[in-house]
């Protein structure tokens, strides 16, 4: 339907005091030429200022246009203004860490960020270059920063930026330094961002100090430290940063740590904000690691290793003897991670997310090892416990794990990556690999088989009328078996789980993509030992499971 003259007028007029205050003189071309494209351009128009882009808890993260429903140069400055107010408000001393990838805009939107911040009268710290997000989380402990800003939009589409904040120990607390925000910080960020006047009226300062590179030697140097420096290190190991920003911080920890420098996929190596090798920067995309996997089988890694564009992330891909190459699951590499660390005898808290695989509860309970679980994400992981116990390890099971809490309080595809190859190592040492690891641990607590059931939308209206779908008919069943349990975790989160006596799903919006997810899990006790046969039971079931949560959800 076309739109009304009416509200066409009011979002021309809406369009014409933005450009007024638009300090980008490439977004005001770009919006006058969407103006100059009335009436046939009005959708377009009416999108770019259907609302302000909300800084929630995962930050800013949009569409690289003009308008208030994108990430532009002008929304960049409004919500670091926003940022500075808030923290002077908090009493918060200490400079203000800014960190940036190398996607379009991101080094433009940090170095404002770095003068809206100066001209505060907050000294600003900028990182050298484009670096990793768990460089920024840690510089933001190390340095003493009252707060950071990471400028990414991780494993997002290359067209989308992102504006992360991290608190320092002054206003974050000892579980919140160097983690990303929480509420109510995030509400009233927003509430500062929202009372921000006129951006000509935004007082701009210097650009702040651009940190050197022992900033970056520090990082690898702690990084280096999680692992035993003892240990075994005869590993070859391909690798791919999929364009993004972590290859030679990753080379450079692993060359210190003493292992090989893992061959680099040649045409990813290098930071390139089109991505052009791939279709979505996403390692856990179809056919994002091809490159990889072609190059681990020319030089025979014995691993495979892939971050997503700012490294946060670690995806692990094992040969295995049944189906060639594959990637494991992340709750795969995050029971691996936590069977290594309790066999090293690293004692205090482990945490997931409700949205994980149960393992690693099982795991906890018989090793007498504290345990809990969190809403999804890390900045709910890293707080996990509430002090009760340390954490020593948290993870996702979309690829984020933090094995060194002490040293970045985020996921860390750096440290993640180390710590697995020392769990390579040390297998092939005795002639074993990390699959037969996920089989002592099948035998031991059963399997454990999780998969996903994601479904990408155009229209959000798809995602809520799921969920509501869901919780007005719920599945009295699942895979013959009476749902035992559900439990609607509203309006804390738009959740609902569902368990039977052998099965769970988690079904929930994604936080950060317009996707729909439902996460199942089925458990296959191990009968006389023969795990293969366990795994092709489960694997059977929940593939009958994701069809039967598809059409209980209306996809």
């Amino acid at each position: 339907m076309a739109a009304d003259t009416t509200d066409i007028d009011d979002i021309r007029e809406q369009a014409r005091r933005w450009l007024a205050d638009d300090p980008d003189p490439a977004s005001r071309d770009e919006l006058t030429a969407v103006l100059d494209g009335l009436p046939a351009s009005a959708p377009e128009l009416a999108d770019r200022f259907a609302g302000p882009l909300t800084f929630g808890t995962a930050g800013l993260r949009g569409p690289l246009r003009a308008g208030p429903n994108g990430m532009n140069l002008a929304v960049v400055t409004q919500a670091a203004a926003g940022l500075v107010t808030w923290l002077a408000a908090q009493g918060g001393t200490g400079p203000l860490v800014i960190g940036y990838d190398a996607r379009h805009g991101s080094r433009q939107f940090a170095e404002r960020t770095a003068q809206v911040a100066t001209g505060a009268g907050r000294p600003a710290l900028l990182l050298p270059r484009p670096l990793p997000t768990p460089v920024l989380a840690y510089a933001v402990r190390h340095l003493g920063g009252v707060a950071g800003v990471m400028v990414t939009a991780s494993h997002n589409p290359p067209q989308d930026n992102g504006y992360k904040v991290y608190l320092g120990a002054e206003l974050g607390g000892e579980l919140g330094a160097g983690a990303q925000i929480v509420p109510p910080a995030d509400a009233g960020i927003e509430a500062a961002i929202r009372s921000v006047g006129p951006l000509t009226q935004v007082p701009l300062g210097e650009p702040g100090q651009v940190l050197g590179d022992d900033l970056v030697a520090s990082y690898v140097e702690r990084a280096t430290a999680v692992i035993d420096p003892d240990g075994p290190r005869d590993l070859t190991v391909a690798y791919t940063p999929l364009h993004g920003v972590g290859a030679a911080v990753l080379t450079a920890a692993f060359a210190r740590a003493g292992f090989p420098t893992p061959g680099v996929v040649p045409d990813q190596a290098e930071p390139d904000p089109a991505f052009p090798t791939v279709s979505f920067p996403n390692p856990e995309e179809p056919g994002a690691v091809d490159r990889l996997i072609a190059l681990a089988d020319s030089t025979g890694a014995d691993l495979a290793i892939a971050n997503d564009p700012d490294a946060d992330r670690c995806a692990v891909v094992v040969r295995d003897h049944r189906d060639g190459w594959r990637m494991l699951r992340g709750d795969e590499v995050g029971v691996l991670l936590a069977d290594h660390l309790m066999r090293r005898g690293v004692t205090g808290l482990y945490a997931t997310t409700i949205v994980s695989s149960s393992l690693l509860r099982a795991m906890c309970a018989a090793r007498g090892l504290p345990y809990d679980e969190t809403l999804t994400g890390f900045k709910w992981i890293v707080r996990a416990g509430g002090g009760s116990a340390p954490l020593v390890f948290g993870y996702e099971e979309a690829l984020g794990y933090c094995v060194a809490p002490e040293h970045v309080r985020d996921k860390d595809g750096i440290t993640a990556a180390l710590t697995v190859a020392e769990l390579a190592a040390g297998l092939k040492t005795q002639g074993r690999t990390l699959t037969d690891r996920l089989d002592e641990l099948a035998a031991e607590f059963g399997v454990h088989h999780t998969d996903q059931l994601s479904a990408r939308v155009d229209d959000l209206r798809i995602i809520a009328d799921a969920m509501a779908r869901i919780r007005t008919t719920t599945p009295a069943t699942l895979l013959g078996q009476p749902v035992d349990s559900v439990r609607d975790l509203l309006p804390e989160s738009d959740v609902v789980i569902l368990r039977t006596a052998v099965a769970r799903v988690v079904i929930r919006p994604s936080g950060t993509e317009p996707k729909l997810k439902a996460y199942l899990e089925v458990v296959e006790p191990v009968a006389d030992g023969d795990v293969a046969t366990a795994r092709d039971r489960a694997a059977s079931a929940v593939a009958a499971l994701r069809a039967e949560i598809a059409a209980a959800l209306g996809l």
